[in-house]
């Protein structure tokens, strides 16, 4: 019964999938038969999460590595449900999903850190081709071809809308909202203000170099400073953790016999959970004197 339930959710989820991927095709052919005609492209493209985290954090999956991965982590739910109980099968259901969105904002923030490091460059390399004559929508088009990485990668997809007819002010804002940080906000808006009631592009690109640079020293001097405190969130976050790990090793069978008792499994699922929310206070006090 649990086996037969278990298909019938993973046939549901797949039939979902399906249903999304061909309503993103449907539009994508209609956005290619508005340019085979020579219509405006629409402003903005909806995407999903998914799509949007993993564009954010620079992670490329092909469809077919997708699928097999689906199909590998469904398997193991079945197998689970079969033979491990509820329980493992809760495990084995949520774990997967929680390591990935993990590793998307651990990917997502590294990037995000070494694309606002590059800033400075990619506007002094804009305000150069600005006071050699050049427009401001000519200068962010060659300096987003000739920066790094991850820069360049980010700033792509912004170039290719550009080149398909997309005004540039709605192309950086929607960098901007896509990658939500301030110097991108600033830059955008700087931007649009520019392109619609003109002013000296070179000025304020360079005043937001500046504003850039001072951020990050502001913050290497924050993190300098809270280096005591973030060291000891860390090690009040993985005692408990290392704790139950070693009375796991050296005396398995007190935990065994606590989880075979009703009493001491609610103990064990307690302790459990308050560990999770004293952790995720702790991520979340850190992240309010870091940011």
């Amino acid at each position: 019964m649990n086996i037969a339930l278990l298909l019938c959710l993973l046939l549901l989820i797949g039939g979902v999938l399906l249903l999304r991927r061909g309503l993103r095709d449907a539009q994508s052919e209609q956005v290619m038969q508005r340019l085979a005609q020579g219509q405006a492209l629409p402003e903005r493209v909806r995407m999903g999460t998914l799509q949007r985290e993993l564009l954010r954090s620079g992670l490329r999956m092909p469809s077919w590595l997708a699928v097999l991965l689906l199909g590998v982590w469904s398997l193991v739910a079945a197998l689970t449900a079969l033979l491990g109980g509820w329980l493992a099968l809760l495990v084995v259901l949520l774990v997967p999903p929680v390591l990935l969105r993990m590793y998307m904002l651990w990917q997502y923030g590294r990037r995000l850190q070494r694309m606002v490091g590059q800033m400075p460059q990619f506007l002094d390399h804009v305000v150069r081709s600005l006071k050699s004559g050049r427009t401001l929508g000519d200068g962010m088009l060659l300096s987003m071809q000739s920066c790094q990485q991850p820069l360049h990668g980010a700033m792509e997809r912004t170039h290719n809308a550009v080149q398909r007819g997309m005004p540039l002010a709605e192309a950086m804002q929607d960098f901007a909202e896509l990658y939500e940080r301030d110097e991108f906000h600033i830059l955008a808006m700087g931007v649009a203000v520019n392109q619609r009631y003109g002013g000296n592009a070179s000025e304020l690109l360079t005043n937001l170099i500046g504003m850039i640079r001072d951020r990050e020293r502001a913050a290497r001097q924050l993190r300098a400073l809270t280096g005591e405190t973030r060291i000891s969130a860390l090690v009040l976050g993985c005692l408990p953790l290392a704790m139950g790990g070693y009375i796991f090793l050296s005396n398995p069978q007190m935990l065994l016999n606590m989880w075979e008792q009703s009493g001491g499994r609610m103990v064990l699922l307690v302790a459990f959970g308050l560990q999770v929310v004293g952790s995720w206070l702790l991520w979340r006090m850190m992240r309010s004197i870091t940011k």
